[in-house]
């Protein structure tokens, strides 16, 4: 199959000023996009072409030899993840069925949108900030270049890019701005509500369990 760049659930400029126009031209437009050039390339001609982008990324999450094939697939899923965990006019607080989760498990959201914050700025390189979960709760996980939360056996709920393009043009070194914008302004809470609803359906183990088998 030939990966495409999925388009955006708005328009360029709609997360101005949180994010700018420019920034998304760059980021979505030039890097993400790459990112599914790159893998179209590097998987054509091979048994990987025919596989969707959640099993390409199972097949070599732990395969030295195709780690150029893991970073772009992974980082094709990152962003359209990513896209997809902000929204115009976001940020705030969750309902209440998710906000309850995120109570139980951080203690408030207070405390949970300062350890999200503590984590990304203290990230150090390119990566990217996770609310994920399992069988053991909610929490929050940074992942180094293009790993996620898949390979572990967690359901991402939602993401957050920390590498420097994802931000720098409209916050320079300011890291912590831009993840507070992030937020305060942008996070999708119906998107990770979504997400969550996928994890109590029991869909973390069965991705964990073909990815097991494969592994043997």
């Amino acid at each position: 199959m030939t990966f495409n760049l999925s388009p955006l659930p708005y328009a360029l400029s709609a997360l101005e000023p949180a994010i700018s126009m420019r920034t998304m031209e760059f980021h979505y437009g030039k890097h993400h996009a790459g990112y599914v050039d790159k893998l179209n390339k590097l998987v054509q001609g091979t048994p990987l072409a025919r596989q969707t982008l959640d099993e390409i990324i199972l097949r070599t999450a732990r395969d030295r030899q195709a780690a150029a094939i893991f970073n772009n697939a992974a980082q094709v899923w990152n962003h359209d993840f990513f896209w997809r965990s902000m929204t115009p006019d976001g940020g705030g607080r969750p309902d209440d069925a998710l906000g309850r989760r995120i109570a139980d498990d951080f203690g408030s959201f207070d405390e949970f949108a300062k350890q999200f914050v503590t984590q990304a700025t203290g990230l150090f390189g390119s990566g990217w900030v996770w609310l994920a979960g399992d069988a053991d709760g909610l929490r929050i996980v940074t992942t180094a270049d293009a790993e996620l939360p898949m390979t572990s056996h967690r359901q991402a709920l939602l993401a957050c890019d920390v590498w420097e393009h994802a931000y720098y043009l409209d916050y320079q070194n300011n890291r912590e701005g831009f993840v507070r914008a992030y937020l305060d302004k942008l996070v999708n809470w119906e998107f990770a509500t979504e997400q969550l609803a996928r994890m109590d359906q029991g869909r973390v183990a069965a991705i964990g369990q073909r990815s097991d088998r494969r592994a043997r």
